[in-house]
């Protein structure tokens, strides 16, 4: 017996202690962590930009005038009074005075990011307490920022520092960071990709059940997870994704459940109940000539359906398309589906979107007409809402161009008609991005990320895995010549 076996049963002897090496750093980890200072850098500044851009209506305490006019509204600030922080109310367990509801409105997690901000917050002076909390919040979103960062770029593979650089330096991003807190689910789903890209789908589920306590919309994303796992029969990655996801989400929201039903409960009964919003498809066509949205019931039911109808039509592309469809590309179209039919379209959805664009489609000009149409739309819903808080016309369309060409801001507003385009300039160009995404599908070889060579980078167990079920035309029966 060797001196190295008998050492391994336990004998007598010179004893030498034999540790496994540690596996080396995938090539995705290597990449990705030469890349971290540049991507950290970019995205810090970023932001920095971006909370410099709400600085002169900060100066003002975000007076609602000056921020519509200059274009730098927050939900963070107003909302420390509306929703009782400043009492110190904890979310769902404590009530405040209001009309439409009595607790915090968001998700669980959502809620608690606030709590944890008032708490760090409490030694400064009732009297800047305020500021305190959107400058801490602020400075939270941006680590959330460098996170969603990293965690795409991760995912992309070997384009890493493209995909990462598309969502850090978004005008978007700039512009819409801190309006209010959607970058924690933003972060946590972008952390999930990641982690699925890496073959983890445990932990996949986990962060993405938590995005799914912080922001619903996350919850989307279990049915392209679970067509594509379908197509490539992963089932025991799917049943472990579901199980993660179940598990953290119900760690977050059952204690608050059991014990404020009430409070936990809002969040839902506030989204059910909610009328057409700025923003929406809805708002455009109910000034021309649509009816019936003002019934809620009727508008949730076309909302709904519409959403439906379309998820099922990316179901059929999944399951029936020449290539099995890589993972973001089926993320980024059911997130459009659900939006384009959406009864509530706030500016800060983009944050939703760009991870996901970044990695489905990583090619500039649509992404950059997209862009566009968000930038545009940013700065029409300040406008628009300036003029209705005045109780005026607003400026059209040509006198508003004639005022931004002059270096000025349209002090009273835009007109409705001039609030319309920005509205439909967001609209068709997300639209477009959809119908793009479609078409990669359709024609794998036009797919920027497939003609690289590469398969699904952030598909994980999906990467370059065989179909074990397809959805395919039956072949044509050729009838004998009479």
């Amino acid at each position: 017996m060797s001196p190295s076996s008998s050492d391994a049963e336990g004998h007598a002897g010179p004893r030498t202690r034999v540790s496994a090496a540690p596996a080396p750093p995938s090539t995705a980890d290597r990449r990705l962590r030469g890349l971290v200072p540049v991507l950290t850098g970019v995205t810090a500044l970023v932001c920095l930009l971006g909370w410099l851009q709400k600085q002169p209506c900060a100066s003002a305490g975000f007076d609602f005038v000056r921020t519509t006019t200059r274009a730098c509204y927050t939900d963070i600030y107003p909302l420390y009074f509306v929703r009782g922080l400043n009492e110190n109310k904890v979310p769902y367990f404590d009530s405040f005075d209001g009309d439409a509801f009595r607790y915090v409105e968001y998700p669980v997690l959502s809620g608690a990011f606030m709590q944890v901000v008032n708490w760090l917050v409490q030694p400064f002076a009732a009297a800047s307490r305020g500021m305190a909390f959107y400058n801490t919040t602020a400075l939270l979103l941006a680590g959330l920022a460098v996170v969603t960062v990293l965690a795409t770029a991760y995912a992309a593979g070997r384009r890493s520092l493209r995909t990462g650089l598309m969502v850090a330096l978004s005008p978007a991003l700039l512009l819409t960071a801190y309006i209010n807190w959607d970058l924690l689910a933003v972060a946590l789903t972008a952390l999930a990709v990641a982690a699925w890209s890496a073959r983890r789908p445990a932990l996949a589920g986990v962060l993405l059940g938590l995005a799914v306590a912080a922001k619903f919309y996350p919850v989307l994303f279990l049915w392209p997870f679970v067509l594509l796992c379908v197509r490539a029969g992963r089932w025991r990655a799917l049943g472990r994704l579901l199980l993660g996801a179940a598990a953290s989400w119900l760690a977050v929201n059952l204690p608050v459940m059991l014990f404020a039903w009430d409070g936990w409960l809002t969040f839902y009964s506030f989204s059910r109940s909610r009328g057409v919003d700025w923003g929406s498809i809805f708002f455009f066509l109910q000034d021309h000539g649509l009816e019936g949205v003002s019934d809620r019931d009727h508008l949730n039911m076309i909302g709904t359906g519409v959403f439906a109808l379309l998820a099922l039509a990316v179901g059929v592309l999944a399951l029936a398309a020449p290539r099995r469809p890589r993972l973001p590309q089926l993320m980024l179209l059911v997130l459009i589906a659900f939006m384009l039919p959406n009864k509530v379209w706030s500016p800060q959805y983009v944050l939703w979107l760009l991870p996901l664009v970044a990695l489905a489609r990583p090619r500039l000009p649509a992404y950059l007409l997209w862009q566009a149409g968000e930038v545009v739309y940013f700065f029409g819903i300040w406008w628009y809402l300036l003029s209705v808080s005045l109780r005026v016309e607003g400026a059209d369309l040509s006198g508003t161009l004639s005022t931004l060409l002059s270096f000025d801001l349209p002090t009273e507003g835009i007109d409705t008609a001039t609030y319309h385009v920005a509205l439909l300039a967001r609209f068709l160009t997300v639209l477009l991005l959809a119908v793009l995404v479609v078409r990669d599908i359709l024609r794998p070889s036009g797919d920027p990320v497939r003609a690289g060579g590469d398969d699904d980078p952030a598909g994980g167990v999906l990467d370059d895995a065989p179909d074990a079920f397809r959805l395919a035309r039956p072949a044509r029966t050729l009838q004998p010549a009479t």
